[in-house]
């Protein structure tokens, strides 16, 4: 891997003009060059994506990077951090592939408090399939497969994920990028879950401008580490009704984080061998 090579590749970029993923990969590649600044390689990064649209991002960077099944960035990211912990691996999906096809994994890294990052594509719409429902459609949402409207509430993501025990949760929204930037690289050098919902647009089938420009506001973070305000903090929007839609750190504390730091053990494999060898003598 070339670090004098520019972070984004060459690949034909084929999101929609007005996409709120381009405003995303602009944030994700101004913190990893941060980080290269700082001293970390690009090659200590892994991407990992579902399917839809947002997954082309990883067609998009120069970096180690494995596209998944529909739902499953989660298991492979897991597995990666695993096998070596030194990397940072960084889930990226859309609300359908992770909020439909992948909740019970996320619900159970939230959980396990895997230390990865996870940033989740929400345009509240399946995209790429041009527009059906997804878990945070709102009420009475009309898309191409529910024309007369979808007659049930909107799962709330932030609720749910306080409630599962994520100890890094955020909202971000795609039109206010040094915000986004700032919680993307406080969620990567979180040690443990983080988990981070970007409010975005589908230019095409769910075009949310108007109503997000006119709500979203920046919620305070003085009291972070307390789970009861952050909990009040996700109540404030259910994903559905219009009204205000805080943005930022709604929640962040430190647990230990899977895989453990263990300590190495030091393995002296010849007094080992003269162990054995001494019960047969």
């Amino acid at each position: 891997m070339n670090p004098n090579e520019s972070l984004v590749a060459d690949t034909k970029n084929t999101w929609c003009p007005g996409c709120g993923n381009f405003a995303i990969q602009h944030a994700v590649k101004f913190v990893i060059e941060e980080f290269e600044k700082e001293g970390v390689p690009r090659e200590n990064f892994v991407f990992v994506t579902g399917i839809g649209c947002h997954a082309k991002i990883a067609d998009y960077f120069n970096l180690n990077s494995f596209y998944s099944l529909h739902g499953r960035t989660i298991p492979v990211a897991s597995g990666i951090k695993m096998a070596n912990p030194d990397l940072k691996v960084i889930c990226f999906a859309g609300d359908g592939d992770l909020y439909a096809e992948g909740l019970e994994h996320l619900i159970h890294a939230a959980k396990r408090n895997i230390d990865i990052t996870v940033i989740c594509h929400n345009n509240r719409v399946y995209g790429l399939t041009t527009g059906q429902y997804t878990p945070t459609s709102p009420y009475g949402y009309r898309g191409k497969s529910t024309p007369g409207g979808i007659h049930e509430y909107p799962l709330n993501i932030i609720e749910m994920l306080l409630g599962s025990g994520a100890t890094f949760v955020a909202r971000g929204y795609s039109r206010k990028i040094p915000l986004l930037k700032r919680i993307i690289r406080e969620a990567i050098l979180h040690p443990g879950f983080a988990h981070i919902d970007v409010l975005q647009i589908c230019a095409s089938f769910f075009n949310m401008t108007p109503q997000y420009d006119e709500f979203v506001y920046e919620t305070s973070e003085a009291n972070v580490s307390q789970f009861d305000v952050a909990c009040r903090t996700g109540q404030q929007w259910n994903y559905s009704d219009p009204g205000p839609i805080p943005l930022g750190i709604f929640y962040k504390t430190i647990k230990p984080s899977f895989p453990e730091n263990k300590e190495k053990k030091v393995i002296n494999r010849e007094e080992i061998i003269r162990t054995i060898l001494s019960r047969y003598s």
